[in-house]
């Protein structure tokens, strides 16, 4: 009798047992296989505008340094630091005295040069009726020529002293060499100029139109020349452009591309391309930063949302919900997208097609495989 009970009580934990790891089986495998609910969206073609920034630095149409031309003391500045002035004004006077000295010395000798002159011609000219009447020989007359031909070289001499003292003399009055605005004054009344100085006096900078300057990608770049054929006609294609203030305000008038270099830099691997701005009101100063802002029209793109993608350094990857077995899947799937993009979109070049159901939000928590409700 205990025999049997024994053995009966076995069987009972032996079954238990078994339905136990049975249930508990089934309701882990239910646990992993439990379909997770994801919002999803069907891949379609849109338009789109992207606007894409390139940092800028903004110059001058001409940044003019101005230096001395002859060497003295500064006696007067003619213009203040941010004046606008025209081509011509006068901007300094540097010490005028030994150069008029100069110059009137010069002018005297220029008259010394010419009573010579006459002195030999009227030398000449008796020599030469003396000649006729075989007073004097052929020596005597060919020494009156030299004489004459020599002062004549005198009085062009002379002449051209009189001329380089003139030039110096005017090179004491430093005028702008074009319209613009003056940038800083360091030399201040009393300061030794010359030629030589390491700073120039001042800078003008002819800003009624303004250079601005920036870069984008070789491959961006490679890109505008296949669309349109040539590096020239990649530059007159692009559209007008806008500009962003350093305040993060954007700049009244657009600008136009003008020319793209024709070398890569080898440091940057870009591209360094010039626009040119108006600017009537003077807002813009050689100098300042900003950024380029460049509207790129994108027609019948396939446009996801940036929640869509999985970013594993350079590689970019959605989740395709496919059908497999009846369950509906998360496949991940590897696609390109384009160099530019909204922030919150992303637009797809390859790996995904119109129609194709993807997880729109989420993607960094999905798992390969994992069934989607």
């Amino acid at each position: 009798m205990k025999e049997n009970m024994k053995t009966t009580a076995l069987f009972v934990a032996a079954i238990s047992m078994f339905l136990f790891t049975s249930c508990g089986s089934k309701t882990q495998q239910g646990q992993q296989q439990a379909p997770v609910a994801y919002k999803t969206i069907k891949v379609k073609a849109e338009d789109r505008t992207i606007d894409t920034k390139y940092s800028a630095t903004i110059r001058g149409r001409q940044d003019i340094q101005v230096l001395p031309q002859v060497s003295g003391t500064l006696q007067r500045l003619c213009v203040t630091e941010g004046q606008r002035v025209t081509k011509g004004q006068t901007l300094f006077v540097i010490d005028q005295v030994p150069y008029q000295a100069a110059l009137n010395t010069a002018k005297a000798n220029l008259e010394a040069a010419k009573a010579a002159e006459a002195t030999a011609k009227l030398s000449l000219e008796s020599t030469k009726n003396l000649f006729q009447q075989q007073v004097v020989s052929e020596f005597d007359l060919q020494t009156a020529q030299n004489a004459y031909a020599q002062a004549k070289a005198a009085v062009a001499q002379a002449n051209a002293a009189v001329t380089n003292a003139a030039n110096s003399l005017s090179y004491t009055v430093v005028k702008s060499p074009a319209n613009g605005v003056v940038g800083t004054l360091p030399y201040r009344v009393g300061a030794l100029v010359g030629p030589s100085i390491p700073t120039p006096l001042t800078t003008v900078s002819d800003n009624h139109q303004m250079y601005v300057y920036f870069s984008m990608t070789e491959a961006q770049m490679l890109e505008k020349i296949r669309q349109a054929g040539s590096a020239e006609a990649a530059v007159k294609a692009m559209p007008a452009v806008r500009l962003q203030l350093v305040d993060g305000s954007e700049y009244e008038q657009t600008g136009v591309v003008e020319t793209a270099a024709g070398v890569v830099d080898q440091n940057t691997g870009s591209v360094s391309l010039r626009a040119v701005f108006d600017n009537p009101k003077g807002l813009l100063h050689s100098g300042s930063t900003g950024n380029v802002v460049i509207p790129v029209e994108l027609k019948n793109h396939i446009v996801i949302p940036a929640t869509a993608v999985k970013q594993l350094q350079t590689v970019h990857q959605v989740f395709k919900v496919e059908n497999k077995n009846g369950q509906r899947t998360a496949v991940g799937t590897n696609i390109e997208v384009a160099p530019y993009n909204t922030g919150k979109e992303f637009i797809v070049l390859s790996g995904l097609k119109v129609g194709d159901e993807i997880i729109a939000d989420g993607a960094g928590m999905v798992k390969e495989g994992a069934l989607v409700k």
